[in-house]
């Protein structure tokens, strides 16, 4: 049976140590430092998201704005908005929300992103860094992802880790991360030929597919460690992952629970993004 790694205790902790560095900046400055984040349209699951953010900034003792736009706001509406936000002094750190509305062209809103202040790494300047191995903001959920990997006690050297999805957000960059830390990464997709063979020869498993249960329990290789990112709706109207928890439980040496486990992290690290900001324009 595979111990459950617990993003929210973990999350939790990573709150708390940021929490002297918050008020330092508070002394250094006369201000928190303050997290923005622009909601665009009506999507249920985003603004869940975007609440936990909120809260967790505020408990922390930081600045936070939340930008509501409707979903027929134009491209160039929510453009002027980030530009806004790359001008404004009270605000270190910033995103935008994701998925936009049908129509708005997420790549060219997240360019105008000023990098410094890219709270989730994903401008292209950050995501360059990130390639070159460069220091700067780095991707939430992979941070995330990397920070609950340690948790479960992985010497990533030299192991056999699998990628399952290459989305800008979450595949590509955890694969760059992975291999920063001298995994042998296999980032697998859609096309893969042999998925089941590829997950089965894994002794990490990321999975961020964005499909329930898509990935069987039977494949996971006994002792392997399993991250979970995805967060869908069964048939039932259960909320799962893109792994089959019941069976994969009985044969990894680690695993994710859904919800609970990712989710929580991407917060944290969106929080300790915003925070060096902070420290980086004093």
């Amino acid at each position: 049976m595979a111990d459950l790694i617990d993003g929210k205790a973990l999350a939790r902790r990573i709150r708390d140590s940021l929490a002297p560095e918050v008020a330092r900046v508070v002394t250094v400055r006369g201000r928190p430092p303050g997290l923005a984040v622009v909601l665009v349209g009506d999507d249920e699951g985003s603004a869940t998201y975007v609440r936990n953010k909120e809260s967790a900034a505020v408990q922390l003792g930081m600045l936070s704005r939340v930008v509501r736009l409707g979903a027929s706001t134009l491209e160039a509406e929510i453009i002027a908005v980030v530009e806004a936000l790359n001008r404004d002094p009270a605000i270190d750190g910033f995103i935008v929300q994701l998925p936009l509305p049908r129509g708005i062209d997420a790549a060219r809103v997240l360019a105008h992103i000023a990098p410094d202040k890219d709270a989730d790494g994903l401008h292209p300047y950050n995501l360059g860094r990130l390639v070159a191995g460069v220091p700067g903001p780095r991707p939430c959920t992979p941070s995330g992802i990397m920070r609950l990997i340690d948790e479960a006690g992985v010497g990533l050297a030299g192991k056999r880790a699998v990628v399952i999805g290459r989305s800008n957000i979450v595949g590509k960059p955890v694969a760059l991360m992975l291999l920063e830390r001298h995994a042998t990464v296999t980032l697998c997709h859609s096309r893969t030929v042999d998925l089941a063979g590829e997950v089965r020869r894994a002794e990490v498993v990321v999975a961020a597919v964005g499909q329930a249960e898509v990935i069987k329990g039977e494949w996971i290789a006994p002792g392997a460690v399993v991250i979970d990112v995805g967060m869908n709706r069964s048939p039932s109207g259960k909320l799962v992952g893109d792994v089959e928890f019941a069976v994969a439980e009985e044969r990894a040496r680690a695993i994710t629970p859904v919800p609970g486990g990712v989710g929580p992290m991407t917060v944290a690290m969106l929080l300790h993004n915003t925070v060096e900001a902070a420290r980086r324009a004093e």
